[in-house]
């Protein structure tokens, strides 16, 4: 009788909240630096990682996630339709499995009306759904032998390109946290996005991008393939992996493809997995990553919480020592501090935006996590350790440009005054107790009088 109420609350609330949702709404700009929604104003990435919600979450409790987070400011859930943690066979709390007899060819009716259920909801609330099709466990083996070959991959790809093509709020992320030197692993992931392709109708109708493994970029092998519309960074779970580097790297790359950070340091995660050594990440960490990222090149950034990815809870093993429930871990600081970075990209022309080092004066010789970037009437820096720094100004247009501090903790402003757009000047961020001595200057050319950052 119980397992027929949940089976019933699950139907309802399905019933509830599944809304037709139109077509494909971004695709990637006209420069190809960026995402733009179906009427060209631009799209901002601010990713979570939410793994093991299909997996391990009721509707009820997916609910209350998806609002939190549609609250604080994120536009893109990161989710995994056969997950990592044992998604097989391990059923979800409403009793079910995603295939019949592990067969990628034969998906379970009753798992995917709730992947249907989960996608609905979030676009309830206005957010994407970053939708791997599998975590790459299945492909390479690594967890009890392979699921997918090249033949069931792309039937498996063509069975959710076809059952999703009319839901708007879908992005496609291949992949998993895995390596892909293997040809064969290669030749599956191919096969599966040709597989989606052709179940939503099309390249156009898909915006795809593949999860690498830490450190890695899904262009090192996948750049050249037309499927792949953006390239995803992982760059891990260390404190000092010079984000900005790595995302500059793939910036440069021809043929150009917008860039995202879809895995850096997660909030409350054991650093370089060595709790007892390093201790955990804070919100220091997390801006740091997120910063450095987009003033490298990156269109948009995701954020993670240890014990959410996984939906940690008292009555399950945990992966790497989270320190606390997934519940207790919505409302950490990194989370309600990345509105401010959303607000700031927001903030000016995002478009015409590009990294350049050569606003600072000794960019050359730069050691201390100094990034820029402008477009043509702005620029922002971001000095992570506080450090002072000159500038190279006459970078953006205007005869008077106003510079101002921003605090990325808070949305503080600090008005540093008007000048002579031209020369060399140097600025020193301002002092704080707070965790972390990191600060943004924004420089303007004075006569556009742009307001400042407001969260909404």
């Amino acid at each position: 009788m119980k397992k027929q109420i949940v089976l019933c609350t699950t139907l309802l609330i399905f019933l509830i909240y599944s809304a037709p949702a139109g077509a494909q709404v971004l695709k990637v700009s006209d420069n190809k630096r960026y995402l733009v929604k179906a009427d060209g104003t631009p799209f901002f990435w601010l990713g979570d990682t939410a793994w093991e919600l299909i997996h391990r979450l009721t509707l009820s409790e997916a609910d209350r996630y998806l609002k939190k987070r549609a609250e604080q400011g994120f536009t893109v859930i990161q989710a995994v339709v056969l997950a990592e943690l044992d998604g097989l066979n391990d059923p979800t709390p409403e009793g079910y499995k995603p295939l019949d007899g592990n067969d990628p060819t034969k998906p379970n009716a009753d798992y995917f009306k709730k992947v249907d259920a989960i996608i609905d909801l979030a676009g309830k609330y206005g957010l994407n759904i970053g939708l791997l099709p599998t975590w790459a466990d299945k492909v390479n083996g690594d967890r009890g032998g392979a699921t997918f070959t090249t033949a069931n991959a792309q039937v498996y790809g063509k069975f959710l390109g076809n059952r999703y093509k009319n839901r708007a709020n879908i992005i496609w992320i291949l992949g998993g946290d895995r390596t892909v030197e293997n040809p064969a692993f290669q030749a599956v992931w191919r096969a599966m996005a040709a597989g989606i392709t052709d179940g939503v109708g099309g390249a156009d109708e898909a915006l795809i991008t593949f999860h690498p493994r830490g450190g890695g970029s899904s262009s090192t092998y996948f750049h050249d393939d037309a499927w792949l519309d953006v390239n995803m960074q992982q760059t891990g779970h260390c404190t000092e992996t010079l984000e900005h580097v790595k995302i500059f790297a793939d910036y440069q790359l021809s043929p150009i493809k917008p860039i995202v950070n879809g895995e850096p340091i997660y909030e409350e995660h054991p650093v370089c997995f060595n709790v007892k050594d390093m201790g955990y990440s804070t919100s220091y960490d997390i801006r740091k990553a997120a910063y450095l990222s987009l003033f490298g090149g990156a269109f948009g950034h995701t954020y993670g919480v240890h014990a959410v990815w996984q939906f940690f809870d008292k009555n399950r093993r945990p992966i790497n020592a989270p320190p606390r429930p997934w519940h207790e871990s919505l409302d950490l600081a990194g989370a309600n501090q990345l509105k401010f970075l959303k607000a700031l990209m927001l903030s000016r022309p995002m478009m015409d935006r590009v990294p350049d080092q050569a606003v600072i004066a000794d960019a050359a010789c730069n050691t201390n996590l100094i990034q820029a970037t402008h477009g043509k009437d702005y620029l922002f820096v971001y000095s992570a350790q506080g450090t002072p720094f000159a500038l190279n100004l006459k970078r953006i247009s205007g005869e008077q440009a106003t510079a101002n501090w921003y605090n990325p903790r808070t949305g503080e402003i600090k008005n540093v005054g008007t000048f002579d757009n031209t020369g060399q000047k140097l600025f020193t961020p301002p002092r704080n107790n707070s965790e972390g001595l990191d600060w943004v200057l924004i420089v303007d050319d004075a006569s556009k009088k742009y307001p400042m950052p407001q969260v909404k």
